[in-house]
């Protein structure tokens, strides 16, 4: 095995994969905007959520305890329900990785024994289908087991290359060899089965840890037959959507327009991406180009949120939820935007990165993470939003008319729907180990934050960087090189897209590279002790406008200030003022004012906004010229929205020009 086989995603062997991840706790968040986050996930987060998903009300551990006949009990929670508790404890492997924490050591091995005891002979785990009567395994795609066995297969590699225990590692194995029985023949019963595709990024990332190509095939398969059959319902099928709603229509090699349900879709993707990592076929990457445009260039909110509509219908007509409607259709008070499905953008853009070595991916990265990433979760990290909407208007709809938190007005301290939470929850605990990538003969600086990275190239020499930042509140980033091979090599940075006029030096001199916003700008030089890289993009508050095709921000601009996206929030308005009543006066200045004190430290906009006095309360009625108010008042990162009570909120505002 290489040198390089602790990464989150191993592309360390992976022949048609251009920037390789660093291995797992080579880079550390040292100090600023992440590193306080890594805290207040392995001090809140996570024993948060570990009280939750291991006691009766997230019931996770509960399941795998009653079908290992420890515990009576019926099964508790979605179908899905275990694969959410293995992303819990991928997330709480990265921390032990950082911290050497023995405590989570043994609470995992704890986790693991109950699951081992819950697997059959033959290797098949699957708490509900295990416990529930009448309930027959592989008899329907609706129960989710292929999602399961993604999640599972995933954290039970990374387990292996960060503990170097087996333990959960075998259990996967024993899993996934009975897929493989099940699976691999053309059997008719499963032709269109593997409608949810996490278990095909789990395949393949089970294929490179262990290096068996059944695996791999078997990833490769699920691909080859979607969209290959008759949609119709099938005994298999009953219960679910089908069609475009699980991306089942058109085969993936000729698909250019992401469809239905954006986690599948993403999952789908990012499966393939990892396939096309092994393999190098171009159908797949020419189709995943198209979709990745699709997606960023005509489906994608401000926020990097994906997933316009709770439901809908795709451009084929067929029946969605939580997914992708037409191009430029981009509600905002309705926007679903599952925290799930924008985690899952930036998984997708992260493994495209890899294969093209192109920035542009990465600011996909980024935008997600400061914005429609990290607002589904609390500055507590205790409460969580599934749906992440640009626009929150009180009395806009009766929240209490169903059973269901998805599109709730606040967080929520538990969804019985688990998917997001822990999703996100690992994403923060493995944000270090999207900071950084190595090239044939370098590093790309991927992420900006205050760490230290301390790691081996490709060649096997090693390497040490330390990142001074206090990103992403300013835009000055200083790099420097504490060891280094002696021959030349290339330090790749990462220019923004949304930088204008940034410098780049080393060692307080300009050396001649081209600074272009989108992509990365390569040094390729000697390096020794103690040479210094400075980037400093200024960091100036941005008006942004929506496409012109984009009918619900028509006339409407939103404001942005490096990566952050901002919002205004009712806290910040005179009470019983309505979101609906604030405008823009276009010209008006934008003031960024540093709140060290303010919601766990951020950098809000202060500016003076129009108030509108006269209320519309017909449907429509005849025009008169606007009574206004102004007030001077702040816009706060949307990320941290609904973290003073509840509270009405928009990220686009229309704007009044005095021309």
């Amino acid at each position: 095995m290489s040198n390089h086989n602790k990464a989150i995603t191993n592309t360390s062997e992976s022949p048609y994969v251009k920037l390789k991840s660093i291995n797992f706790g080579d880079c550390k968040w040292t100090s600023g905007f992440w590193a306080e986050k890594i805290k207040i996930a392995e001090d809140k987060m996570l024993p948060y959520m570990g009280d939750v998903l291991c006691g009766d009300i997230g019931h996770g551990l509960n399941n795998f305890k009653i079908a290992a006949g420890a515990k009576e009990g019926e099964h508790k929670g979605f179908y899905w329900h275990d694969g959410d508790f293995f992303k819990f404890m991928e997330a709480k492997m990265y921390i032990y990785a950082l911290t050497k924490d023995a405590a989570l050591l043994k609470e995992l091995d704890e986790y693991i024994e109950w699951i081992g005891k819950a697997q059959e002979d033959d290797g098949y785990i699957h708490t509900h289908i295990q416990i529930t009567e009448g309930a027959e395994r592989f008899s329907n795609r609706k129960y989710h087991e292929m999602y399961n066995y993604g999640h599972l297969f995933i954290a039970a590699s990374v387990h292996f290359r960060l503990i170097g225990q087996r333990n959960f590692l075998d259990i996967a194995i024993k899993q996934a060899d009975l897929l493989v029985a099940y699976f691999m023949p053309d059997t008719t019963h499963y032709q269109r089965f593997g409608f949810n595709q996490t278990q095909i990024m789990g395949l393949v990332e089970l294929y490179r840890t262990v290096k068996d190509k059944k695996y791999l095939k078997l990833a490769e398969k699920f691909i080859n037959r979607r969209g290959m059959f008759e949609i119709k319902h099938h005994s298999t099928t009953e219960g679910y959507p089908i069609g475009d709603m699980v991306q089942e229509r058109i085969p993936l090699r000729e698909s250019e327009e992401a469809v239905g349900h954006a986690v599948l879709a993403l999952y789908y993707y990012a499966g393939a991406a990892d396939v096309y990592a092994e393999t190098g076929e171009k159908a797949l990457i020419n189709a995943l180009d198209k979709l990745w445009e699709n997606v960023t260039g005509k489906k994608m909110y401000v926020t990097g949120a994906v997933g316009q509509a709770h439901y809908g219908a795709s451009t084929n007509l067929d029946m969605i939820e939580e997914g992708f409607i037409d191009a430029y259709m981009m509600p905002n008070m309705t926007a679903y935007n599952e925290t799930c499905a924008n985690l899952c953008n930036a998984m997708f853009s992260s493994r495209m990165m890899g294969v093209k070595e192109e920035s542009r991916y990465a600011d996909i990265i980024e935008l997600v993470l400061y914005n429609s990433g990290l607002s589904g979760i609390g500055l507590e990290g205790k409460d969580y939003f599934y749906s992440n909407p640009l626009r929150m208007v009180n009395n806009s709809r009766n929240y209490d008319a169903h059973d269901d938190v998805t599109e709730s007005p606040v967080r929520q301290p538990y969804l019985e729907c688990f998917c997001c939470p822990p999703n996100l929850v690992r994403t923060i605990c493995k944000s270090s180990g999207w900071a950084y990538n190595l090239s044939e003969n370098g590093v790309a600086v991927v992420l900006f934050g205050g760490n230290n990275l301390d790691t081996t190239m490709l060649d096997g020499s090693s390497l040490k960087l330390s990142q001074d930042t206090e990103y992403p509140w300013k835009g000055l980033v200083k790099i420097t090189v504490d060891e280094c091979k002696d021959s030349a090599f290339d330090i790749k940075i990462r220019i923004p897209k949304w930088t204008v006029g940034s410098t780049l030096k080393v060692n307080g001199e300009d050396v001649g590279i081209s600074v272009i916003p989108g992509t990365f700008s390569t040094i390729n030089r000697t390096w020794k002790a103690g040479d210094t890289i400075t980037l400093n993009m200024p960091m100036e508050v941005t008006l942004l406008e929506g496409h012109n095709r984009i009918e619900e921000v028509r006339n409407q601009i939103a404001v942005k200030r490096g990566p952050i996206v901002y919002c205004v929030e009712s806290p910040d308005l005179p009470e019983n003022t309505s979101i609906l009543d604030v405008y823009y006066k276009g010209g008006t200045a934008l003031n960024a004012i540093h709140k060290d004190d303010f919601l766990g430290g951020v950098t809000v906009v202060e500016t003076e906004f129009l108030l509108r006095e006269d209320k519309n309360d017909e449907m429509y009625q005849a025009v008169t010229k606007p009574s206004w108010k102004t007030h001077k008042s702040q816009l706060v990162p949307y990320f941290v929205w609904s973290n003073r009570g509840q509270a009405e909120m928009t990220v686009f505002l229309p704007v009044i020009w005095n021309n």
